[in-house]
């Protein structure tokens, strides 16, 4: 089993910044995949941006937050992190850290099995 847990949510006005992290501990070795979703009140959970261990590579990143969020992996702390630019009202909502075992597919949300318990994310106009 992974623990995942995340840090540095908060609240920041349109157009601020704010970064993610992920650390995950226990069974690291078993993770194949790690990644960021997101839920606002009232929607569906959503893929943010999922990258692939082996090659630290970005598999899958939202078309609503191209150009202003970069994911990146610390393979040697074993931590994700979420780089949050020009932020949006819309982007408000609970932000998740998961992780998926292998082989498997990272851009697929069915895949990721290790939750962390969120870390809130706020923007206000």
């Amino acid at each position: 089993q992974v623990q995942l847990v995340e840090s540095g949510g908060g609240s920041v006005q349109a157009g601020g910044s704010l970064r993610l992290s992920c650390a995950s501990s226990g069974y690291t070795h078993i993770s194949y995949c790690m990644g960021w979703f997101r839920q606002a009140p009232g929607k569906e959970r959503e893929r943010v941006a999922l990258i692939y261990i082996g090659n630290g590579n970005t598999v899958f990143l939202a078309d609503s937050v191209k150009g202003r969020f970069t994911a990146s992996l610390n393979n040697a702390k074993n931590t994700i992190n979420l780089q949050m630019n020009s932020l949006k009202p819309e982007d408000t909502a609970m932000y998740y850290c998961a992780a998926a075992q292998g082989p498997t597919i990272c851009s697929d949300p069915s895949s990721y099995n290790s939750w962390g318990q969120g870390t809130q994310v706020t923007v206000s106009s």
